[in-house]
């Protein structure tokens, strides 16, 4: 699944691309809005929330959509054709008076709201990490109040910070120094959470900078050298050289998602001492 700094970046592609203008034609290819028609609305700004999508439209309309696994945004230039092998995938089509056509591909939600009720499908998100609204504050308060929580599934939790992901969350672990399942209140929160900020901050940056700094931990912007835990099982750790451990995701169980660590650098208790 997309991380809340990936989604970021859809948002500001689709911001970039569309906004200002105004769409000629539309095609929902979800039955509840099969029939919904936007054309003739100007496009007023696409924004991210956590890993949620708002393209909003004049007339009190907002887009919803979410990527989950694999859901894609791709906006194509006048004259240019979306790939046969793709059509199937469209969920949504939006034709702009320039020519343009954005494509929503393997969508798994797609939702029409009002505007003014945006709060109905991320309200009960927390504090968005990449949000002019961040509250470090809040988002502490929000993860102290479930104290025997595991680490590394109190901040998956959307409702406690909006943006982190399965990688982000492994990551923060291994550069507290905590292993993924000691419990949240044995970690001082206030640190790890300005850390968080800091990191997807820096990851967004090299949008506006053009650097390459999508998601490097490390520094080390190398293949295989840009995550110290991450998609690294099996490989010696960067810091110390143990080799780093992983365990799978249990299908339909948020709490226990594919954790990886390393024993030493990050002390604390494993998966087999766990409730």
């Amino acid at each position: 699944m997309p991380e809340g700094d990936s989604v970021w970046r859809v948002a500001r592609r689709l911001d970039a691309r569309l906004s200002g203008l105004t769409l000629s034609a539309s095609d929902f290819r979800v039955p509840q809005h099969a029939t919904a028609d936007l054309s003739g609305r100007r496009v007023l700004d696409t924004v991210s929330r956590g890993k949620h999508l708002l393209t909003r439209v004049a007339g009190d309309v907002t887009l919803h959509t979410h990527l989950r696994m694999d859901g894609e945004w791709t906006v194509l230039r006048p004259g240019k054709h979306l790939p046969a092998r793709l059509r199937p995938d469209v969920r949504v089509r939006l034709d702009t008076s320039d020519g343009q056509t954005a494509y929503a591909l393997r969508m798994p939600v797609v939702e029409l709201v009002r505007t003014s009720r945006e709060h109905e499908v991320v309200g009960h998100l927390g504090p968005d990490l990449l949000g002019e609204d961040w509250d470090a504050a809040e988002a502490v308060r929000r993860l102290s109040a479930d104290p025997d929580r595991p680490l590394a599934a109190a901040l998956l939790d959307q409702r406690n910070l909006a943006g982190i992901g399965n990688l982000w969350a492994n990551e923060l672990c291994f550069l507290r120094g905590r292993s993924p399942w000691t419990p949240v209140r044995d970690v001082d929160l206030p640190p790890l959470v300005d850390l968080a900020h800091r990191l997807l901050r820096f990851s967004v940056s090299g949008a506006l900078t053009g650097r390459r700094t999508a998601q490097v931990t490390t520094g080390d912007p190398r293949p295989g050298r840009d995550h110290w835990v991450a998609g690294r099982a099996g490989r010696p750790c960067l810091r110390c050289g143990t080799v780093v451990r992983v365990v799978a995701e249990v299908p339909g169980d948020a709490e226990r998602r594919r954790t990886w660590w390393c024993p030493r650098c990050q002390p604390g208790p494993s998966p087999g001492n766990v409730p």
